[in-house]
């Protein structure tokens, strides 16, 4: 996988991954011109699509309906170190109920997404200049 992010000025961002493009900017009141989500809300969304992407494969899988499947992610900040400290998915899947409700939470964490922030992976930065930048 691979998303590559230009600076476009100010705090905006324009991001890429196979030829989508999505903008990353900072609301008004923090110095941007809120033409897009916060890297922040980009996780919240990637944790909400992938919960329910998985939901829905388990429900087409027992042909069972998705029609009105809604997934909410929340999230609260921590310091020091400043991050997100803790996520709540909330997935709603009208008519459902019992075993299926179990099997749909049992799909929901094996979602890609929540594994790798249960289990966080190595994380490498490399940053690199020009020569003639170094120079100055």
């Amino acid at each position: 996988m691979d998303v590559r992010v230009q600076y476009e000025g100010g705090v905006l961002f324009e991001a890429d991954a196979r030829g989508h493009r999505v903008l990353s900017d900072q609301p008004l009141g923090n110095g941007g011109t809120d033409r897009g989500m916060t890297p922040p809300e980009f996780l919240l969304t990637a944790l909400a699509t992938c919960a329910g992407y998985y939901a829905v494969e388990y429900l087409n899988t027992r042909k069972l309906p998705a029609e009105g499947l809604d997934v909410r992610v929340t999230a609260e900040k921590a310091k020091e170190p400043a991050r997100l400290g803790s996520f709540s998915i909330q997935v709603s899947v009208p008519g459902l109920t019992g075993r299926h409700l179990e099997g749909v939470d049992r799909a929901v964490k094996a979602c890609l997404i929540h594994n790798t922030l249960l289990h966080p992976p190595k994380i490498e930065t490399v940053v690199t200049g020009s020569l003639l930048a170094l120079a100055a």
